[in-house]
Parts: C-alpha cells; structure tokens; sequence
C-alpha cells in the first residue's frame, strides 16, 4: 500500500505531478535559450490547466512566479516577470509569495476547513478512512462544480494533505467517484433548475386557449 507522502512532495499540487517533474526537466537543461524555451511552454500548460482563473488580475504574472517558485528559483531564463521573493514557510503551511494571496482552494469552501479539522482529531480506524474518504469525494464535486472539466484523484489527495497541513493521508489505492458520473450529476441538477423557475412555473399553469 502506497500512501502519497511516500512521494516527492508536490509544490503547488494544482499543477500536478507532471508539471512538476517538467520543471525539474528544465532546470537541467544546459542551454540557456533551449531553457527558456522550455519554460515557455511549461507556462502555456499550465494555463490551460488554470483557464478558470484567467479573470484573475495578473493571470500571467501568477503563472510565471508559480513556475519559479516549483523550481525554488533556480530557472537562470528570460522571462518577462522577474522571480518573486519566496516567504520562508513552515512545515505544512501553504507556499506563497510576497504581495500575493492565496486563492487557489477558494472553491472548496470555508466549512471544508472546519471538517478536515474535525477530521485531524479523529483517532487513526476504518471510522477515521471511511471520513477521509467521503471529505475526498466532497472535494471532488467541489472542484468540478467550479467551472472544470476533470481533475485526478491524485490531485484531490494533494489538494486534502495541503489543507489539512499533512495530517489526512489518502491510500493511493482509494477510488475516488467518477468524474463522468459528478459531471452527469452537476447538469442534471442545473438543467432542474432550470425547469424549476418561476417563469417556467407560470408557463406549465397557463390554460390553452
């Protein structure tokens, strides 16, 4: 059984384990030009895996100082933003930078918070898993109920470690519900909704004339 922290950790888990090792890729990349390069297209994936803050101020700013900061700022590149000035954070704490805010949980809520609190206190059992797992899959709808198309399980086992500082660890062996099935579930109940307005309410009452 092999649990995530077994792993190397993942900086800004919302890029992924891929994206990381990407970066790591490029670090060791002799040729400046070629580096950069690189790091260019390392950029545009992860704005695409990032579409859903584009509206933010400085979308693009944010996405160049996310890719140092995976590289602890030793990317020697041409870049159009300088590197940001990394906080010394710690253990368990989430990475920031000076002069930003993060935002990247926003989606899960404030009460997932005061769960996964909960959660921590529980002592180790199948009582203690059985909770992981169901704030797992609450995580998950939340995520894609957020204007997202898919996300891995892996990615809401990290995003779950992160918030809850390392304390809830997730079995990589644990199946996760379906993202085709959550996505099914999130248009239905739009598509209710929809039925279910009030002007939709008056139509079905009107009499044929």
């Amino acid at each position: 059984m092999e649990y995530n922290t077994l792993r190397n950790k993942l900086i800004i888990s919302e890029y992924g384990r891929n994206v990381q090792k990407m970066i790591e890729y490029a670090i060791t990349i002799e040729d400046k030009e070629k580096r950069t390069k690189t790091t260019k297209f390392i950029v545009s994936v992860m704005a695409q895996m990032s579409s859903q803050n584009r509206e933010i101020g400085d979308f693009k700013r944010k996405l160049w100082d996310h890719l140092y900061i995976i590289s602890d700022n030793k990317l020697d590149i041409d870049s159009p933003f300088p590197p940001p000035e990394i906080q010394k954070m710690e253990p368990g704490e989430n990475i920031m930078f000076k002069g930003s805010r993060d935002i990247r949980y926003r989606h899960y809520g404030k009460n997932v918070e005061l769960i996964i609190e909960k959660a921590i206190q529980y002592e180790d059992g199948p009582e203690k898993e059985a909770l992981i797992k169901t704030i797992a899959n609450h995580l998950k709808k939340s995520y894609l109920n957020w204007n997202r198309e898919s996300v891995t399980d892996e990615q809401i086992f990290q995003n779950l470690e992160t918030l809850s500082g390392n304390k809830l660890n997730v079995d990589t062996e644990t199946k996760l519900f379906h993202t085709a099935d959550i996505l099914a579930r999130n248009k239905k109940k739009k598509f209710n909704g929809r039925q279910n307005t009030p002007s939709t309410a008056r139509g079905r009452g009107r009499k044929k004339q």
